[in-house]
């Protein structure tokens, strides 16, 4: 999933803009509920991401290490300067304050689904995949697996895979993971689109180049003005994204999400999400799986 913070970080109410300023953490920097307040106010509005009332102390332990490296000695003074719009800063203040999960194969279903699409459409036009979450590169390279198995040389299929966190594209673009982690990966698979490492990287696989050249990593945030795709997508991946997001920055999305699905396209999101709220805008055709309303 894209780079967002974990459930229990998330809190569905408005965002206060105080923060109770007699509040302060206990630790190296000072770190007030004021400046939490601003950094609450700051994630919400930058990346939707609604960030709990109880979350300081993760906060501070995150942060913590961007005092040190630009040498400040408050939160007050290292959030002027992720205000003051520095780019370099804000992007590694969005990436401390992300966790990325995800594995290969997560929620399998839909790779089948995905498979028994492909398998049956005809040859002629490419198919195009959006991973709009895609976190160190195991869901795009789940769904490049499944494409090249599914389409065998008929058709042509490329996956752009998006996310907010510079880090977690840097690693998926080289494609290097810890054997351990390919255990959801059939074993067909993993011999046919990956090389193990041996000497110094022992214990680690990297993609092969055929499937890295089928998706392209891009930095996106969703709450961008523009998204700079063109054309649209025969199938979406959006798991486990929307429960990071309130109502209306949901709804949104998806009415951005519907102008570039394909009419006949699908749209994948996670076991625990829903978009019954959506209902005007997509209709369920399987196990969290959507198409468009038409």
């Amino acid at each position: 999933m894209e780079g967002v913070l974990r459930p229990d970080t998330l809190h569905s109410a408005p965002l206060p803009l105080t923060g109770g300023g007699a509040a302060q953490h206990a630790g190296q920097f000072e770190f007030t509920g004021d400046d939490f307040a601003r950094i609450r106010a700051f994630i919400y509005r930058y990346a939707g991401i609604a960030l709990a009332p109880g979350k300081m102390d993760m906060v501070y332990s995150r942060l913590a290490r961007r005092l040190r490296a630009r040498g400040v000695a408050s939160f007050s003074d290292y959030i002027s300067i992720v205000e003051g719009g520095e780019p370099e800063e804000v992007e590694a203040f969005i990436n401390a304050l992300t966790t990325n999960m995800t594995s290969f194969f997560r929620e399998p279903h839909h790779f089948k689904t995905l498979a028994e699409r492909l398998a049956h459409r005809p040859a002629g036009r490419a198919v195009t995949i959006w991973s709009c979450a895609s976190s160190s590169g195991e869901e795009p390279y789940s769904i490049a697996m499944t494409a090249q198995d599914a389409l065998g040389g008929r058709t042509q299929a490329s996956i752009l895979a998006t996310d907010i966190d510079t880090n977690v594209l840097a690693r998926g673009r080289e494609g290097i993971y810890p054997v351990d982690q390919l255990d959801k990966v059939p074993e067909a698979y993993r011999r046919r689109f990956f090389l193990r490492g041996d000497g110094k990287n022992e214990g680690f696989v990297r993609v092969k180049e055929d499937l890295r050249r089928m998706v392209s990593f891009k930095r996106l945030n969703l709450l961008d003005h523009e998204w700079p795709m063109r054309g649209r997508f025969d199938f979406i991946f959006c798991r486990n994204v929307m429960i990071y997001f309130d109502r209306n920055t949901q709804q949104a999305i998806l009415e951005r999400i519907a102008r570039v699905l394909q009419p006949d396209g699908l749209l994948f999101v996670g076991h625990s999400e829903s978009l019954h709220h959506a209902q005007d805008l997509f209709r369920i055709c399987g196990n969290t799986t959507y198409a468009l309303r038409s």
